[in-house]
């Protein structure tokens, strides 16, 4: 069991959460979810005693070992790929480190070796003798091959480095696991893998993470941090998202039921104060008056963007044709895409998928026109207009521009302030905020920037590289809607389950070998034909 008595923390004048009491017990899986900056990484960090709170206290049952996911993915670059692992039992490693100091002392003394002695039954009583076997079978069911085990972390590749440590993670086998944002940079096969083991895995677990798939596939419960309280619901995310709207229109109900019966005792008091043979009566309902309580409604911290894009140009029948497509990236000889084929029809919504590192995002780079092809013909529609949202979007910010001027420069119009002003509003950006610098802004601002930016500029084709990534669920969700609506061509590569499942009408998968696999069909369907169970 872990839990919290009246914990608060606060950065400067104002709290981010207060007084937050709460346990996770009972091999429960709980979901902390809230929209961004509302403190679920700092009340995480807290949990697992890498920041100290304002006031109260955490409490871990006595006897219980705690698990938590390294965010660090390059912390560990000379550093065996086993060993990574094994550091997840600080226990064990450390036993293991200071008994193999001693033994490669050569001036140690007897009772250095006697402190080996007792080492060596500290590491035997934490399984140490057969740690590297149990390291390598987490590492083998995570993906990582057996040839990278024994190598350095800087040779693993970045799509697999957050797997590493998850299997460090999981090694101790804790009896409370702390996971904050598991599935970043997890491709989808990635993330099914995560679902098995932790529905396997007997632990109580807390998760931070927006995906909702993910939470759904995964959790019993919700934790959720919003009005700077944490409250816990059962159930899915999708149980969650139900039961709080409920929850709401009955607070609501209750509140409409109560100032109802208030103006009808107000009425009476009013008519009947005065009155002489009613006296009695206007005092019993002044007494009833003070009695009815009207439940605070506080404003949440979510926020739902509005996010609608259009296209100023239809398009008929085929946006693009790619005939006999490959590229190598200059100084290597492996091709990252290999005599790829296919046609996309005006209006699809075409889903991008494949592993981490198979080339999605060079295949996206190419269709944008920032790479060259190797060899092959990338054809757009003569009317075809090509939105592009990058997966990294830095580069469009590196001028000292403020939010405002930034949006104006999509309006195609000298002087509209106003729809600029309209846009920034729709995305969640007004007063003051639009005169801050667009250098300052985090990644998930950035993203809805963009957004703005293909709001205004109506392309009837959108590429879209990873468009959620660093979003909260209301924007995601918002994204998502705003994309069923889009009447134009939809190409986008994304790790998000529910978002690929919501939206695609044709999935084209990049295979191991540079090749491509095209599926039409909604991504269920394609599971389906794959014999994976949707």
């Amino acid at each position: 069991m872990l839990a919290t008595s009246n914990v608060s923390i606060q950065f400067g004048s104002k709290p981010l959460f207060e007084q937050v009491t709460v346990k996770f017990s009972d091999g429960n899986c709980y979901g902390l979810i809230g929209a961004n900056g509302c403190g679920k990484s700092t009340l995480m960090k807290i949990l697992g005693g890498d920041l100290e709170q304002s006031s109260g206290d955490v409490m871990l049952q006595a006897g219980m070992r705690l698990g938590k996911l390294n965010q660090n993915q390059f912390g560990y670059e000379d550093d065996r790929v086993l060993d990574v692992v094994m550091q997840g039992h600080r226990e064990l490693w450390a036993a293991l480190q200071e008994r193999d100091r001693i033994y490669a002392n050569p001036e140690a003394t007897d009772a250095d070796y006697m402190r080996a002695a007792e080492l060596e039954g500290t590491f035997a009583e934490y399984g140490g003798y057969d740690a590297e076997a149990r390291a390598a079978s987490i590492l083998i069911d995570a993906g990582i091959p057996a040839e990278r085990h024994n190598g350095p972390m800087r040779e693993v590749s970045p799509g697999l480095k957050l797997r590493v440590l998850l299997a460090q993670a999981l090694f101790s086998q804790p009896d409370v696991l702390l996971l904050d944002e598991p599935t970043n940079n997890l491709d989808i096969n990635s993330i099914r893998w995560l679902e098995n083991t932790l529905n396997n895995y007997n632990a109580t677990m807390i998760i931070i993470s927006h995906d909702r798939h993910f939470l759904n596939q995964v959790c019993t419960h919700m934790a959720d941090l919003d009005y700077q309280q944490l409250k816990i619901y059962p159930g899915t995310y999708d149980d969650f998202m139900l039961a709080s709207v409920q929850a709401r229109q009955r607070v609501e109900a209750s509140n409409a039921k109560a100032r109802d019966k208030i103006s009808d005792l107000q009425e009476f008091v009013r008519r009947f104060s005065a009155n002489a043979s009613k006296a009695r009566q206007a005092t019993s309902r002044k007494r009833q008056l003070e009695k009815i309580k009207i439940e605070e409604i506080r404003p949440s911290s979510r926020q739902n963007p509005y996010i609608r894009f259009e296209q100023a140009k239809k398009l008929y029948r085929s946006a693009l044709t790619v005939e006999k497509l490959s590229f190598t990236y200059p100084g290597t000889d492996t091709p990252v895409l290999q005599n790829i084929n296919f046609v996309i029809e005006a209006a699809e919504r075409v889903a991008i998928i494949g592993p981490n590192g198979i080339g999605k995002t060079t295949l996206v780079r190419l269709l944008a026109g920032d790479l060259k092809p190797t060899s092959g013909v990338i054809t757009w529609v003569e009317n075809a207009m090509v939105g592009h949202m990058p997966q990294d979007p830095q580069e469009h910010f590196e001028e000292k521009l403020d939010l405002l001027t930034w949006m104006s420069q999509w309006t195609g119009k000298a002087d509209d302030d106003q729809l600029v002003r309209a846009t920034l509003g729709r995305l969640l950006f007004s007063g003051d905020e639009t005169k801050k610098s667009v250098k300052v802004l985090s990644g998930g601002e950035k993203g809805r920037m963009i957004y703005g930016k293909l709001m205004l500029t109506k392309p009837n084709v959108l590429l879209m590289d990873e468009p959620t990534n660093h979003m909260d669920m209301e924007t995601i969700e918002s994204l998502q809607i705003g994309l069923e609506h889009y009447p134009g061509t939809l190409l986008f590569v994304s790790h998000d389950r529910e978002f690929v499942s919501g939206l695609a009408t044709r999935i084209l998968e990049l295979r191991p070998d540079g090749t491509l696999s095209d599926f039409r069909g909604t991504y269920d369907e394609y599971l389906s034909a794959q014999g994976i169970e949707v």
